[in-house]
């Protein structure tokens, strides 16, 4: 039995598209369902499709001469994984893995270039996320040098619940030491910080998050700034 097709509104950018736009995408998309943990892309490999996440979350993953991977971007309901085909270049920047199970809309690359190109409302779109994933990606590698454990997590928990679109969702330590790129010892002793002032419940890898204006207070600036670079961007993009 074919499943229903996710509402298109609750990925941004595709809801975005006017009506004729937005037809002749969602003709070439398929509806996945992406489990965690799975590798969309390798970093530096071809691109074969992209993503427009609904309710699934992915990581975009870094690696160095052999170093432990770091996080530098998450790819929710707000945008959209495969950016780089916007700018005709096929091989993946970054590994994409999927940090929160859920639906996406998938298309082909070779389809996506054709639609892109007949798309002027996709065009704009894609170029304000393209200004607002930059920004993002600097400020998580800035983030990761001069922002405490602490802050950092709270950031990172913030990012996490709004594109798992809840409060409760599914994390491990190991995980989060590895987005982190720290010790899974500063995880502990973040996360117990953050449980003993109430702020989240945390147990057996389920994170619930209990206060999040006071998660947002203790979180570091980058937070509040990415969603202000989004809102305004992508707002304009919208008038």
């Amino acid at each position: 039995m074919a499943k229903p097709r996710p509402a298109v509104s609750r990925n941004l950018l595709i809801a975005a598209l006017p009506g004729k736009q937005l037809r002749d995408l969602l003709a070439r998309c398929d509806d996945v369902e992406l489990k965690f943990g799975n590798v969309l892309y390798s970093q530096d490999q071809r691109i074969r499709h992209v993503y427009f996440p609904t309710s699934a979350f992915i990581s975009l993953i870094s690696s160095v001469d052999g170093r432990p991977r770091l996080e530098v971007g998450l790819v929710g309901n707000e945008g959209m994984l495969g950016i780089s085909l916007a700018a005709g270049e096929y091989i993946a920047p970054l590994q994409a893995l999927v940090q929160g199970a859920g639906s996406a809309l998938r298309i082909e690359a070779a389809q996506f270039s054709r639609v892109l190109k007949q798309s002027p409302a996709l065009q704009e779109i894609l170029t304000r996320y393209t200004h607002v994933l930059m920004n993002q990606l600097a400020q998580m590698a800035a983030c990761t040098c001069f922002h405490l454990v602490e802050a950092r997590l709270a950031r990172w928990l913030l990012m996490t619940r709004d594109r798992a679109q809840s409060d409760e969702f599914d994390l491990t330590q190991e995980f989060l030491a590895y987005m982190l790129g720290v010790r899974r010892v500063g995880i502990t002793r973040a996360a117990r910080s953050l449980k003993q002032r109430k702020l989240i419940a945390y147990n057996r890898g389920r994170v619930i998050v209990l206060n999040g204006r006071g998660l947002e207070r203790v979180a570091c600036s980058c937070y509040a700034a990415g969603r202000q670079m989004y809102a305004r961007v992508m707002r304009t993009s919208a008038n």
